[in-house]
């Protein structure tokens, strides 16, 4: 009678395993979005050790510190922004060997014991702590503290490994979407945002309903670039444009490759009299920036800018979109210059009438550095 007991005991417990598994696999199939499945996950796993707190943590690759993605318990809410290094305490100790940390009575490990009684404030009885590893790189680790189940049993063992697996698969998953989504948002060439996602972005501003400033930009004479030396050559300036725009648009504002040598950026609760120092600002940057050092060259550029603000130039996206396009084209009569919906051009900037007299010889749009004691 005792051996059929203590079978029907595990054959239920074998059953409970099946349920969760069947439950964390559906998570897996039916959700991409990597907060939704690890909270399955550790949910599950809560239900079935019945801890008084537990964590996931996650490796943040950048710093190669630990950081709390979940938390839940007694103090959950002081652990927000918390980092852990790698190899200090508990999950520190377990994301750096890889190795997981199961101790069911603390006072019974000497280390363990040791590390409880210098930390009297974590109140740990017990321990589960286990790596969650893809390709023998850890990823993170799920950590359970002064669980109600007997942590060295066969199943229970096998349980939080399972678990483990599925929960590495949901961030490898995870972030494989997120890889995807970002290509196909991103310019190959200039790692700004497409076309595609401008058009993305432009409806959801309209839906929004709140003024903005969209503001179209052409390199001045950018073919002289390609036809003098070569198209390797154009794609770096062109990145190097990209990265000057980012930096003198700031993090609230959105650039674009929009195809060739256009480039849009989007200025997002800004009306026009804003919209128009920034503007002003990012043709001075343009103007006064050096390009394709690396390359042995020292180009000066210009380009040609038109802008337009939403709903007074365009209420609609191809009505904004067109204002803006007009915009740059009126700009590119003069080239050089800025152009605003509804006050047109903007600067009055003089040529270069005499080469010989400046350190800077003209090509089109484009200016090489060039010793004045030379002749022309």
């Amino acid at each position: 009678m005792r051996d059929k007991r203590q079978f029907e005991v595990i054959e239920s417990r074998q059953m409970d395993h099946l349920r969760v598994f069947h439950d964390v696999a559906r998570a897996l199939t039916s959700s991409l979005e990597l907060e939704d499945i690890l909270g399955t996950i550790m949910d599950k796993m809560a239900k079935f050790f019945g801890p008084e707190r537990w964590s996931f943590l996650m490796v943040d690759d950048a710093s190669g510190d630990l950081y709390y993605a979940i938390a839940v318990g007694e103090n959950s809410q002081s652990l927000k922004g918390l980092r852990v290094p790698l190899g200090e305490g508990v999950a520190g100790w377990v994301a750096s060997t890889g190795n997981p940390l199961i101790v069911p009575d603390v006072r019974l490990d000497r280390h363990w014991s040791t590390f409880a009684a210098n930390h009297p404030e974590l109140n740990i009885h017990s321990i589960a702590c286990v790596p969650v590893r893809s390709n023998n790189k850890t990823l993170g680790v799920i950590q359970l503290l002064n669980s109600k189940l007997d942590l060295l049993s066969e199943y229970s063992v096998s349980f939080l490994r399972i678990l483990c697996d599925y929960a590495a698969i949901a961030i490898q998953n995870a972030r494989s979407m997120t890889l995807i989504q970002e290509l196909t948002i991103t310019d190959d060439v200039t790692g700004l945002f497409n076309a595609r996602h401008l058009y993305t972005m432009l409806d959801n501003e309209v839906k929004i309903g709140k003024p903005f400033s969209l503001l179209f930009v052409d390199l001045d004479h950018f073919k002289s670039v390609n036809d003098t030396h070569g198209h390797l050559i154009g794609s770096r300036l062109l990145a190097e444009v990209g990265n000057l725009l980012k930096r003198s648009l700031g993090p609230n504002n959105s650039a674009f490759r929009y195809g060739g040598d256009e480039f849009v950026a989007l200025l997002p609760g800004m009306g026009k009299a804003a919209a128009t120092g920034v503007v002003m600002a990012v043709c001075d940057d343009l103007r006064s920036s050096r390009f394709l050092e690396g390359a042995g060259l020292s180009l000066n550029l210009s380009g040609s800018f038109g802008l337009a603000t939403y709903p007074e130039d365009g209420n609609s996206v191809p009505t904004i979109l067109r204002s803006a396009d007009t915009m740059m084209y009126e700009a590119k009569t003069t080239r050089d210059n800025v152009a605003v919906a509804g006050k047109g051009l903007m600067l009055e900037r003089e040529r270069v009438a005499n080469i010989g007299r400046g350190s800077r010889q003209a090509v089109g749009g484009l200016y090489v550095e060039r010793d004045p004691a030379q002749p022309v």
